[in-house]
Parts: C-alpha cells; sequence; structure tokens
C-alpha cells in the first residue's frame, strides 16, 4: 500500500484509513512502537499486542472483505 506523507498542522504525517487501522487491531489512542532501521525502513508496532480469538477473527476478516472488496480486488 502506498501512503503520502502530508503536511498536518506544522508536522508531517501519515493518514492510516480505517480499514488498515482495522488490520492492524489498532484504534485511535493506542500506543505503538516506532523505529527507524537501517536503510530507512520504519516499522510501527504495537505496544500490547492484541490477542484475538480465531473465531473473532475469522468474522472480522469477512466483514473487512466484505466491506473493502473493492480494493482487494485491485490489490490482488
Amino acid at each position: 500500500m502506498i501512503k503520502s506523507i502530508t503536511k498536518i498542522g506544522n508536522s508531517q504525517g501519515i493518514i492510516f484509513d480505517s480499514a488498515l487501522l482495522q488490520l492492524a487491531r489498532l484504534k485511535v489512542g493506542d500506543e505503538v512502537n516506532v523505529e527507524v532501521h537501517a536503510g530507512g525502513t520504519i516499522t510501527i508496532a504495537p505496544m500490547e499486542p492484541a490477542i484475538i480469538e480465531p473465531e473473532q477473527a475469522a468474522e472480522t476478516a469477512k466483514r473487512l472483505i466484505g466491506k473493502n472488496s473493492e480494493l482487494f480486488r485491485r490489490l490482488s
């Protein structure tokens, strides 16, 4: 997924749409660990990984795929 860095007030940032946040199991206010690696790669990881039951994961995946079917079709 390609994102652009945009100006947000006096700072710069990347906007994460709701589908991306749902896939990463993140929400507004969650704390994340940001690391910059050799070569400039940046990783963003939740501070406390969410524990999700298989049934809940399957239901969430079905809902997201149904809601974003056009997006997934273009990405494939």
